[in-house]
């Protein structure tokens, strides 16, 4: 089985991108990563590109508003970056309560995707914690979404979250099944409030979770705050992954 090529979410170093976006991005390079994943396609996405495109980094997909009105601005930005990815970050929690909220999401996201192609997109969703701890039947409300999405769109899951909501993340990726094609990398002790780590300081079962499911086709790493140094956390990670992987 390949082994899916690794990304960073840009997310992580939002703060070192402010100070000093051209050198966090060759940060980036020199340690190792190859591509990333972004967060805004709409601020400036020529002027991202170029910084990129610099940096010797490509992007592998975008995290982007692909249900408002900003969508069509959104997609072209996409674009711009030189992805075919897109990806809807999060909808509010009281779309996850009941079925029909969640039939409701699934009809939008569908919605979306076909608008997406249009752009030569693919669109994707990211889970958080309260698509997984809230129950529809006994079921999570990110399985009943994926029950009732089309077949283009796909789910990028955030493997911490996930665990934080509650689930048995390898057992989770492996009923989603293909569906399943980018994987938010991360660690740290799994509780809603505490600092990340490095990926391979915290208590993630890492090894299991990376093999769970052959159709991913990227890892991505994302520590949303972490107790250390970021960048050298981000550094640490893609060392770990690299031999562990």
């Amino acid at each position: 089985m390949a082994v899916p090529p690794l990304a960073v979410q840009l997310y992580t170093v939002r703060e070192q991108l402010a100070a000093d976006r051209r050198g966090t991005l060759n940060a980036l390079a020199s340690f190792g990563y190859r591509a990333v994943e972004c967060f805004d396609a709409l601020s400036d996405p020529a002027a991202l590109r170029a910084d990129l495109d610099a940096a010797g980094l490509t992007v592998c997909s975008t995290h982007l508003p692909a249900l408002t009105d900003h969508a069509e601005a959104a997609f072209r930005g996409a674009r711009t970056l030189g992805t075919d990815t897109a990806i809807v970050p999060i909808q509010p929690p009281a779309r996850f309560t009941d079925v029909d909220a969640v039939r409701e999401v699934a009809r939008d996201l569908n919605t979306a995707a076909a608008k997406a192609a249009d752009h030569g997109l693919r669109l994707g969703y990211h889970n958080h914690a309260f698509e997984l701890a809230q129950l529809i039947g006994g079921v999570p409300a990110l399985e009943v979404l994926a029950d009732h999405l089309d077949d283009a769109v796909f789910l990028e899951v955030d493997t911490y979250w996930a665990a934080v909501g509650g689930q048995d993340v390898p057992a989770l990726l492996r009923r989603l099944g293909d569906r399943v094609t980018h994987l938010h990398v991360k660690d740290g002790p799994i509780t809603p409030d505490d600092p990340m780590t490095a990926v391979g300081a915290g208590r993630m079962p890492l090894a299991e979770i990376l093999a769970a499911q052959p159709s991913v086709r990227w890892h991505i790493v994302e520590l949303d705050r972490c107790a250390t140094d970021m960048l050298t956390a981000v550094r640490e990670s893609h060392d770990w992954l690299a031999r562990h992987r």
